[in-house]
């Protein structure tokens, strides 16, 4: 799994949170792994660097094998709180994406049929 770290300027870090990003991405997503090809991170402060409340902003994408990018954001008052949060609910998006694949009885569904 490939994990890519985008941030704009106002967001201050470097090397150390991107490294703490990735770290936490793959730990996160590890039940993923066989079907997750890439993750992008992009972060951002909201109000260009005045201090507001919800003013982080965490967008995540994965890209999974043979499916459609799934893509979700989360805003926080800490940029940690708004990374948790969309890996988060990146994590339920992609389990409820791959359940899709499978009924109820673990029969593969019409869904996975590819020509």
């Amino acid at each position: 799994m490939q994990v890519q770290v985008q941030h704009d300027e106002y967001i201050q870090g470097g090397e150390s949170l991107v490294q703490w990003i990735q770290g936490e991405t793959v730990e996160r997503l590890a039940r993923f792994r066989d079907h997750v090809t890439r993750v992008e991170i992009h972060l951002s402060d909201v109000d260009a660097g005045k201090s507001g409340s919800a003013d982080k902003r965490c967008v995540v994408e994965a890209r999974l094998a043979g499916r459609q990018p799934i893509a979700v954001n989360a805003d926080a008052d800490k940029l940690a709180d708004a990374f948790t949060a969309a890996v988060d609910k990146l994590a339920r998006a992609i389990d409820n994406d791959l359940g899709r694949l499978k009924d109820k009885n673990g029969r593969e569904t019409i869904r996975t049929i590819t020509e």
